[in-house]
């Protein structure tokens, strides 16, 4: 483990105008390593850099499938360094090892798929009479600003990058504060994968100065962000006085409807990867379960047995897959959700299981589930983004619809049923980008993914992702 990680600029690693900060390992609460902090001139010099890199037609000119062999090369650069890569992940965040390794190959699996789709971003002729001929043509945005959250800090950054270098755009990455390391690797395979200098520019810095000279720069021509609503709210505000396009992934309340005719015993596993995984730092977490009253009670020992089965510890001593959960990302996160469930329990809220922080050093908390919530309550209609588990229970479909719409939130939902159209009604009118029936996560790199509401606005993954980094131009030629 390096002690200094610099930032990567314009094909240069470089240090910091902010000077340093830094990372804490919250498997142990130990100071990991020291990374550069960019300030708002570091921005400005990454953002010029892309924008040269843009206008020079370096990579909008290239033959879309050279581009895309060249994504598709990063993918291959992050297999080929995940030995390296994983351990790095976990250390800074605090996940399995055997997460962190998932993670870095569920990274190369967006370059794989956004690199195979390079070529297929085609125009369409408009029939205009013998006297025109007329064709749209795609082009991309330029400089696409990229502000990564700390929960996956490699796979989300594949996920934006890929996209946006498969369509012929020039970024700027700035990471999160918290998990900046592994990040290092994208300028790493960018350079072994030929990409000119300027295309891929990789910096760690504060949201307020970092962040916010990024999201307001005016050389910047789209901005993808994940994470908290206030943060997306002022980077759509700063990004609107540019007249700059936005991405946005703001974070979620999902619900999970569990019918009295569904499979209880297969849900413990969907409860295992929808809540307990990465500790349950996932916008698309299954933080609330709507259970029919009729199965409430042997649904919750289930889960509450699933989770008491799961072993707790640092994610450096949890390499092969199995029944573990790492630490959370920080002390101060592991300290807000653990208010969290305190506040509910004053609210009325039963601790099934769980609820404690764990008493050893680092960030870790209990998997916890808790019952007798109602749908008022603050633990039901707000983010805990931690490994906490709401149950609520209702009485018919229509109920069990209202309750899960009943948030600010509309990421992702669920229904858990054997019956066919009840699930496809409950899918129609659940308020969510994305619905899994009978399987949490159903799905891959292929399906869209976005939000209703406060889950903020944009699609990532699948085709039409592509479309969130290239403009449509229309050529009309009058014939003689």
């Amino acid at each position: 483990m390096k002690t200094y990680w610099q930032n990567y600029i314009d094909g240069v690693w470089v240090d910091g105008g902010a000077g340093r900060i830094d990372v804490i390992n919250p498997g142990t609460g130990d100071k990991l390593a020291e990374q550069a902090l960019a300030d708002a001139a570091d921005v400005d010099r990454a953002v010029m850099a892309a924008q040269r890199v843009h206008i020079s037609g370096a990579l909008a000119d290239l033959r879309p499938v050279e581009r895309g062999r060249m994504v598709q090369a990063m993918g291959r650069f992050l297999l080929d360094h995940i030995d390296e890569i994983a351990p790095v992940l976990t250390l800074e965040q605090g996940k399995p090892l055997w997460e962190a390794r998932i993670e870095v190959e569920g990274a190369a699996r967006y370059f794989e798929y956004y690199g195979n789709q390079a070529e297929t971003v085609e125009g369409r002729s408009i029939p205009l009479g013998k006297s025109y001929f007329d064709f749209t043509t795609y082009e991309p945005f330029g400089v696409s600003a990229q502000i990564i959250p700390w929960n996956y800090p490699v796979e989300m950054t594949a996920r934006s990058l890929s996209a946006a270098l498969a369509t012929g755009n020039a970024c700027v990455i700035k990471t999160p504060e918290l998990t900046p390391l592994s990040n290092a690797w994208f300028a790493h395979a960018a350079e072994a994968v030929g990409l000119p200098k300027g295309a891929v520019n990789v910096l760690c810095g504060l949201g307020h100065e970092a962040g916010a000279a990024l999201s307001a720069h005016p050389a910047v021509n789209q901005i993808v962000f994940t994470g908290s609503v206030p943060t997306g709210v002022a980077i759509a505000s700063a990004a609107a006085k540019n007249v700059v396009p936005c991405v946005l992934e703001l974070g979620g309340k999902s619900a999970a409807i569990v019918h009295d005719d569904a499979d209880l015993e297969a849900f413990e596993n969907d409860v295992r990867w929808g809540i307990y995984f990465n500790a349950g730092q996932v916008c698309s977490a299954m933080s609330r379960v709507i259970v029919h009253e009729s199965v409430h009670d042997e649904l919750v020992d289930r889960m509450v047995g699933m989770a008491q089965s799961l072993t707790v510890g640092p994610g450096i001593d949890q390499p092969e897959f199995g029944p573990t959960m790492g630490a959370m990302v920080s002390e101060a996160q592991r300290d807000r959700a653990a208010d969290m469930v305190r506040a509910a329990q004053d609210d009325g809220a039963q601790v099934a299981t769980g609820g404690r922080k764990l008493n050893i050093r680092g960030a870790f908390l209990e998997p916890t589930i808790m019952t007798n919530v109602e749908p008022g309550m603050v633990i039901a209609n707000e983010e805990v983004f931690g490994p906490v588990l709401s149950v609520l229970k209702f009485t018919s479909d229509d109920d069990a619809i209202r309750i899960a719409n009943g948030t600010p939130y509309g990421l992702v939902g669920g229904v858990f049923t054997r019956d066919l159209d009840r699930a496809t009604t409950a899918a129609r009118q659940l308020r969510a980008g994305q619905i899994f029936v009978n399987e949490w996560y159903a799905g891959g790199v292929e399906t869209p993914f976005g939000g209703y509401g406060k889950s903020g606005y944009g699609r990532e993954k699948g085709r039409e992702a592509l479309w969130n980094y290239v403009q449509t131009k229309n050529i009309a030629i009058k014939l003689g």
